[in-house]
């Protein structure tokens, strides 16, 4: 199930990337691909356009042994694995008459069968 939701959010970040390029009609992403030294990796995407003065459109899958603290601020054994997923947007119009934007999309699963989906915007 990770690995498909996973890919789901790749698809979302490159439809979200061709849809803003469209938008814009000038600005192209220019992507930059990172690994985690503890596991996983991403795809960090950055434009600037016509009518977007920078903008970023990021995808992560991270994986790897849950610190410690964070385990038990939520009531998680120690050494437990996670797997983290999600599709990060900040975007900065060149328009103060224009809002701002950060939107994001996240799945989080704990080694002990807890997970869940979340975001905002």
């Amino acid at each position: 199930m990770q690995q498909i939701i996973a890919a789901r959010f790749q698809t979302l970040q490159d439809d979200i990337c061709r849809q803003l390029e469209a938008a814009d009609g000038q600005g192209v992403f220019v992507e930059d691909q990172w690994t985690r030294p503890e596991g996983g990796g991403g795809r960090s995407r950055v434009m600037e356009g016509r009518l977007i003065e920078k903008g970023g459109v990021n995808f992560s899958a991270v994986h790897g042994v849950l610190p410690e603290a964070i385990a038990k601020s939520m009531d998680l054994p120690g050494q437990t694995i996670f797997f983290a997923t999600g599709v990060s947007i900040v975007l900065h119009p060149h328009s103060p008459m224009a809002p701002i934007i950060h939107m994001n999309v996240r799945y989080f699963e704990a080694g002990s069968g807890r997970w869940w989906f979340g975001g905002g915007i």
